[in-house]
């Protein structure tokens, strides 16, 4: 026992030896120290705490985004408000101005054109000698109807002698019944001859006296289409060619095509007023003188007549003008600005916000004034129409007012 004992503390001092002086190898561990665990806790404590934050971080993004994607899936939309009006409508429509009497002047006589005394813009009375016409033909068939006239009233008075010669021999039973006749019929026949020779006579005489052309009124020359020399046809088988062209601008006519929806509105003898781009703020006040009182098929309108008087002339013939009319009073009229306007098959729409969301509510127009237009019925003052919408906004869509306050009427607390 005693050398197991000694065996034994030589070993444990041959161990502690070793481990000291190194020279044999270090036995295992037996386990881990307290500091270890407390280290590995921290660790793993760090490590969850990065899971968890970015966890969070990430869900924290996605419902911002979530979030920042349905707002700009909310349309912004700029409202109006139907205004009303009690101010006298007026329509402006386009017309053109036209001569009160515009006439081309033909020659009723040929032969070549002598002498021209008016050119355009000349201003002529009636009856004033415009041009002269030589017509050498015409004058020989004149003398030649003339001489074929005294001849047949030579004829016919020596049958008128014969006639009544027979008539008294006839009495006496001197001549027979049948040569009484045949003077008397011959008698007849001469004069016939005769009143044929004067009609032809009268005739070739008013034909030179269209050798002189006339002006049938009072009026402006607005065309000279011939000149000094010039072949003048006239006849039943040529085309004739205008000399001259007569206007009478003393009064204007302006013809306007009035928009059916309009044509209740116009009455005759009523008052319009033109205006003109060259004459800026001046007006011309006129009556409408007549329409059609029939509405064109093709266009829809009624033709309508209005006459203002132009004793200064400063109206011309063929102008571009527009014509103003006024139509009854629509003291309960609603107006909204065009670009408020849907148009779709299934009519005209506007588009309205009830809350936050998008009505769309069918309408009709009274009357359309370019950037306004009047609404019929369909609309309150209260509601809130968008303006400028989308080609795809849809009943029901979420939208977002630009200017809350646009929202309430004007005049509301």
């Amino acid at each position: 026992m005693n050398n197991l004992d000694g065996t034994n503390t030589d070993m444990t001092s041959s161990a502690g030896q070793s481990a000291q002086g190194g020279s044999l190898t270090t036995p295992p561990a037996r386990g881990l120290t307290r500091g270890t665990w407390i280290g590995l806790i921290v660790v793993v404590i760090v490590l969850a705490a990065v899971v968890v934050f970015g966890i969070a971080s990430r869900s924290r993004d996605k419902s911002v985004l979530e979030t920042e994607n349905q707002q700009s899936s909310v349309s912004t939309v700029e409202i109006v408000h139907p205004t009303g009006s009690a101010m006298t409508d007026e329509i402006a429509l386009p017309g053109n101005t036209q001569a009160f009497i515009d006439t081309p002047i033909y020659s009723r006589t040929s032969g070549y054109l002598k002498a021209w005394y008016f050119d355009i813009g000349a201003h002529v009375r009636k009856g004033q000698l415009m041009a002269q016409i030589e017509t050498p033909e015409l004058d020989q068939q004149l003398q030649v109807a003339q001489a074929d006239l005294k001849s047949s009233q030579a004829n016919l008075d020596l049958a008128e002698t014969t006639a009544a010669r027979y008539q008294n021999l006839l009495k006496t039973n001197s001549v027979s019944k049948q040569e009484t006749d045949v003077a008397t019929s011959d008698e007849a026949a001469k004069r016939a001859a005769r009143d044929a020779s004067q009609a032809n006579v009268r005739r070739l005489t008013q034909l030179q006296s269209f050798e002189n052309i006339y002006a049938p009124f009072d009026g402006i020359v607005t065309a000279r289409n011939t000149d000094v020399g010039a072949l003048i046809e006239a006849g039943a088988n040529t085309v004739p060619k205008e000399l001259f062209h007569l206007a009478a601008i003393g009064k204007i006519r302006v013809f306007v095509a009035v928009p059916e929806a309009y044509s209740a509105s116009i009455r005759n003898d009523t008052e319009a007023t033109l205006t003109l781009d060259e004459y800026p703020g001046q007006n011309f006040v006129g009556q409408v003188a007549r329409n059609s009182s029939q509405i064109d098929q093709a266009s829809r309108t009624l033709n309508v007549e209005v006459d203002i008087d132009n004793a200064k002339g400063l109206l011309l013939p063929g102008a571009y003008v527009f014509v103003h009319f006024k139509v009854p009073q629509h003291s309960t009229s609603l107006t909204l600005p065009s670009n408020t306007l849907i148009f779709r098959s299934q009519g005209l729409q506007v588009a309205t916000v009830v809350g936050d969301k998008v009505h769309l509510v069918p309408v009709k127009i009274g009357n359309d004034m370019g950037a306004t237009v009047e609404i019929a019925s369909g609309l309150q003052p209260s509601d809130k129409v968008i303006i400028d919408p989308s080609d795809s906004i849809a009943d029901g869509q979420q939208v977002h007012i630009a200017d809350p306050k646009a929202a309430a009427p004007e005049g509301a607390k």
